[in-house]
């Protein structure tokens, strides 16, 4: 009996979806035609017992995504966003139903993959589903799939979707090529499998598009290591839009895009999503692993070894100005090369104040060589001014003295200093550190902040290690006892 009232129920609810889409169908048409409109829309469809429940951050995606589908923004993008953001749903599934039905591009080829191949299959089948549901028949009828597999299915205009494992790329091909979470958590821990993982991307994986300037790559994934394919791909300057959510804001790394998109929250700590993730959850979260919560959910991974630096000594330490009566250095830490994977230049500009307190003022760094770093470092002395003092390392050896000739002959009005290094680069930042500790380091804003930190935080385990370097001359140069004084007044701004 109560089998049967459930049927009945469910036949007048079906009943009365049919009358309502009938009834309405050019409005939801219209609401359909932005992807987030698309969204809600579709959400009952495919989950018909779970409601949307909306974010800005979905606002985000949808429309990094949509920019892509319009042409307003280089086809390449990484997304990476904490777990049970919707990120799949979106990306994997309802991008694609989108593009073929409103967007009227049923002849569009999708490549999807990720490492785990139930999670292919899951989401090839929600996206055949959704576009074979009544809903989306009733509103798009010509969108008609000739081939409905569990991994595979085309439609009549030609439009294809092949999803396969991650390790299956090679060999296929797509005018979309979505990667979602190509990592497993205990891969992504092991240096071999991540190296294989990227390695198989960038050899076999930047090549599975149809166009190589109008075809779309989407990497969309929760961060697990710096040496991810997110931090790979980012590392190497590919042209990616990199649209960065963390689940508590940082204010020195607010996410802005090249679409004038920009991370809306106003204070450190701010959540992505208190409806699904309140308070309480966060914080249950973040007592679990320091690891997992700083790679997971908010997107800078640590090496499990731990950092000599700490974020939270930076919290509430980003200023607008340094006071007068501070002294200035800027300390270049020089590379050696730039073949891949060497160190990059960098110069980093510290002060003292009165009362002893130390202020990065600005960070700037380049993988130039040569002549052109030469150039650099003079001009930025220029817009330094006279009154910031210069230090360089100086190489041993007949070489390095003839380096220092040149330098301090092309600087010359300058303070300029140059000295052999002495210890490791563990060791010499380890004074800077102690008064980045002690809460006596502060930071003039600025759009280097947040890569800035980064690399701090994540020393000695990071790629990078020249902007650490470049901080701990400058302070050393700094506690010396023969510091220039500032001659002008207040230096602070960005550029000094």
């Amino acid at each position: 009996m109560m089998a049967a009232i459930l049927r009945e129920r469910e036949r007048r609810r079906a009943e009365a979806e049919r009358e309502r889409v009938a009834r309405d169908a050019d409005a939801i048409r219209a609401r359909c035609s932005t992807l987030a409109g698309f969204v809600k829309e579709a959400w009952h469809v495919l989950e018909p017992t779970n409601p949307l429940k909306w974010s800005w951050h979905l606002d985000a995606m949808c429309a990094h995504l949509e920019a892509i589908s319009f042409g307003q923004m280089e086809p390449r993008l990484i997304i990476n966003v904490p777990p049970g953001s919707s990120k799949s749903m979106i990306v994997s599934v309802l991008w694609q139903a989108w593009e073929w039905g409103p967007l009227g591009k049923a002849s569009l080829r999708y490549l999807t993959t990720s490492f785990e191949e139930e999670n292919v299959k899951r989401d090839t089948r929600k996206t055949r589903d959704l576009i074979r549901s009544e809903w989306f028949r009733a509103l798009w009828p010509e969108v008609v799939l000739t081939r409905a597999g569990e991994t595979s299915f085309a439609s009549s205009a030609t439009g294809t979707r092949e999803g396969v494992p991650f390790a299956s790329i090679t060999g296929k091909r797509g005018d979309r090529f979505v990667i979602d979470d190509p990592h497993s958590l205990d891969g992504a821990e092991s240096e071999a499998d991540r190296t294989k993982a990227t390695r198989r991307f960038l050899e076999g994986g930047l090549n599975r598009v149809n166009d190589q300037t109008a075809s779309a790559i989407v990497v969309v994934m929760q961060r697990l290591h710096e040496a991810d394919l997110s931090g790979v791909l980012l590392s190497r300057q590919l042209g990616f839009v990199h649209l960065l959510i963390p689940m508590e804001f940082e204010l020195a790394r607010r996410c802005v895009t090249p679409i004038g998109w920009q991370d809306p929250r106003t204070y450190d700590g701010e959540l992505m999503d208190p409806v699904r993730m309140p308070r309480e959850a966060v914080d249950r979260l973040k007592s679990v692993s320091d690891y997992s919560w700083a790679g997971q959910y908010q997107q800078r991974p640590v090496p499990r070894e731990g950092g000599l630096f700490k974020r939270h000594w930076f919290e509430g330490k980003i200023i607008k100005a340094a006071p007068a009566g501070t002294v200035w250095w800027r300390h270049w830490d020089l590379a050696a090369s730039t073949k891949k994977s060497s160190a990059r230049t960098a110069g980093v500009k510290m002060g003292r104040t009165p009362d002893g307190k130390f202020i990065v003022a600005h960070v700037i760094k380049t993988q130039a060589e040569g002549a052109q770093v030469r150039s650099l470092i003079k001009s930025t002395a220029e817009i330094d001014g006279y009154e910031v003092g210069i230090s360089l390392p100086q190489d041993p050896g007949q070489a390095g003295k003839v380096q220092k000739s040149d330098f301090i002959a092309q600087l010359a009005g300058w303070n300029v200093r140059a000295e052999p290094e002495t210890g490791d680069k563990f060791t010499r930042a380890e004074p800077f550190a102690a008064q980045c500790e002690g809460g006596n380091v502060y930071l003039v804003e600025g759009e280097w902040n947040s890569d800035y930190l980064d690399e701090l935080c994540l020393f000695p385990g990071g790629t990078w290690k020249d902007q650490v370097d470049a901080s701990s001359g400058a302070f050393g140069r700094l506690v010396k006892p023969a510091a220039p004084r500032a001659l002008f007044g207040t230096y602070g701004s960005a550029r000094g």
